[in-house]
């Protein structure tokens, strides 16, 4: 499979708090089972076909392994096993996000990517307040375009969680 590399040449960027948003923001589209996610296009590498991992003794199941990556070893996360959604499949349709964080480089399993979604700041809505139900601290907020309604997610925030462990928490 071909790589699509990205680079945003954006002028958008993420406040320091969920919901400070000031300008437009661009976010990758992508969708895990029937909901579709957004993450900010800054901090997307490139797109890649999923391919085999080396799977990694011990790690947590959302960890599928490493990949080589032109000589950097990349961690590989899927997201539906993160977010518990059911068992995943891997076909032609699945990508791998390269994600480049904290001068970290991971890679996303998703199930798909449809495009690049520029929001005004009046079209990301506070994500709901869940409770203990769901941990809703790593979300941006909703962002709505259309009919269209994308769950937001602070990547920074969710790969530097004390469960993910992969980067150290980010300076605030």
């Amino acid at each position: 499979m071909h790589a699509t590399s990205f680079n945003p040449n954006s002028s958008a960027a993420i406040g320091t708090s969920p919901g400070a948003v000031s300008r437009a923001l661009e976010f990758l589209a992508f969708t895990l089972g029937q909901e579709e996610y957004g993450i900010d296009i800054q901090k997307v590498q490139e797109l890649r076909g999923y391919d085999t991992v080396t799977r990694i003794a011990n790690a947590p199941e959302h960890i599928k392994g490493v990949v080589n990556l032109r000589g950097i070893i990349v961690p590989i996360i899927d997201m539906r096993i993160k977010f518990k959604l059911g068992t995943p499949t891997y076909d032609q349709f699945t990508v791998v996000i390269i994600l480049n964080m904290a001068s970290r480089v991971m890679g996303m399993v998703v199930d798909s990517v449809s495009d690049v979604i520029t929001l005004k700041p009046e079209q990301i809505k506070p994500a709901p307040e869940m409770g203990s139900v769901m941990d809703t601290g790593y979300l941006i907020g909703l962002g709505t375009l259309d009919e269209r309604m994308l769950i937001l997610v602070d990547i920074d925030r969710l790969m530097s969680s004390a469960e993910m462990g992969l980067i150290e928490k980010l300076a605030a």
